[in-house]
């Protein structure tokens, strides 16, 4: 998990304090490096140069180096990442675009584009980055890998962050001016905000209502389903993916028996994420198995209902992914491990053997052997005991709905 020094906060920038490039390197998640004083950004050659530096020489410049993405302790991914350079000397090229408010820097590569990854590896951190460097201050995205699918797919959010545009660090050539930099993004653990880190004492709370904000302009459409009926959305998976359903049609009619109104719902790139919010945020429960789709989950409704279907061998991955999203929204979580016979492993494998038995003392330290649970696993749910998870669901959805509309 989290290294020891993640219990050091997060210093913010001082006008009063000497210009200087300054790096922390002591955190297992990220490096990041400041520089506090006037800064020059040639894009051309991912290169910061301090202005009127304090501490350096012509002769002898201070020179960091750092991959702006948070995940340092994956050598193969961060080998994907741009390098940075902050330098203190030679002479800065000469100011072409002057901002008036810092910059935050990071790489949208690496694992972008898995949903669980852009909110984990990049939107969170950014939130906290900027409340922990440059707390109460508006602040300008510097971006490498910003390609253009991710900008339109998270343009609400990015503008609620910030109102400057974006500047995209491959393909600018513009000379660029700040007060101030920050090169890198903070993560405090997966899909965490510690406000004991944070200055301004921030939380995934506040984090949830700057989404709400982003996209709570779509709403106010009727709803156009039976409203004395909870609402259940069933996140569902297809194709070769593993974690497939088997018996999906089954299951969403006990559920409509149970009294919801189902409507199922498989997340694609092709799908904005402002109705993705609009379906997810009107609901008053959702299900679905273990898998990064369930990152919608940061959508819901804070007393809304959430149940995480959890196949073999994924359990610690459910907790600390999915759970603690749900928890950190403030739904009410529940969780439906599955039983070996419901399983499809259980065709391939003996009860008694270390992959269905022990799967944690199968995959040791080789993540690798993750990909048996994640990638050649399906599950067919027993009814019976699924009806009873679905009861304490609906009691819970139709106390919600009743309460909160």
């Amino acid at each position: 998990m989290v290294a020891d020094s993640r219990h050091l906060v997060a210093k913010p920038i001082s006008k009063q304090e000497a210009k200087e490039i300054n790096c922390d390197r002591s955190h297992k998640y990220y490096d990041i490096c400041t520089i506090n004083g006037p800064t020059v950004l040639d894009p051309t050659s991912s290169t910061f140069y301090l202005m009127d530096p304090i501490n350096s020489t012509p002769q002898k410049p201070m020179v960091e180096k750092v991959r702006p993405y948070p995940r340092k302790f994956e050598t193969h991914t961060m080998s994907r990442i741009k390098e940075v350079t902050l330098i203190s000397g030679p002479p800065s090229p000469k100011c072409e675009i002057q901002h008036e408010v810092p910059a935050i820097v990071f790489s949208a590569g690496g694992l972008t584009g898995n949903i669980f990854h852009d909110f984990n590896d990049g939107l969170i951190p950014v939130f906290i980055t900027a409340n922990s460097i440059f707390p109460n201050q508006d602040f300008v995205l510097v971006v490498s890998k910003a390609r253009d699918w991710w900008v339109n797919r998270y343009k609400e959010i990015l503008r609620t962050l910030t109102k400057y545009p974006i500047i995209n660090f491959d393909n600018d050539t513009a000379i660029h001016c700040f007060p101030s930099v920050s090169v890198g993004i903070i993560s405090h653990d997966l899909v965490t905000i510690d406000p004991k880190l944070i200055p301004n004492s921030k939380t995934f709370t506040h984090f949830h209502a700057l989404i709400e904000k982003a996209y709570d302009q779509n709403q106010n459409k009727p709803c156009k389903y039976n409203p004395s009926r909870p609402i259940l959305v069933l996140i569902t998976r297809n194709g070769g993916v593993g974690r497939v359903l088997l018996n999906q049609n089954e299951v969403i009619f006990e559920a409509k028996k149970i009294g919801f109104n189902v409507i199922i719902f498989e997340p694609t790139p092709k799908i904005p994420l402002h109705k993705a919010y609009e379906l997810i945020h009107s609901t008053h429960a959702m299900i679905g198995v273990h898998g990064a789709a369930l990152t919608h989950t940061v959508f819901l409704r804070p007393g809304s209902v959430f149940m995480q279907v959890v196949p073999l061998g994924t359990e610690w991955a459910a907790e600390v992914c999915y759970e603690r999203i749900a928890r950190n929204v403030g739904s009410k979580y529940m969780e439906y491990k599955i039983k070996a016979d419901e399983s499809s492993l259980i065709e391939k494998y003996n009860k008694d053997d270390i992959v269905i038995r022990d799967p944690v003392a199968f995959r040791g330290s080789d993540w690798s052997k993750m990909n048996i649970y994640l990638k050649e696993q399906n599950v067919t749910l027993d009814l019976v005991r699924l009806r009873r998870y679905l009861l304490e669901m609906y009691t819970q959805a139709k106390k919600f709905m009743d309460n909160e509309g």
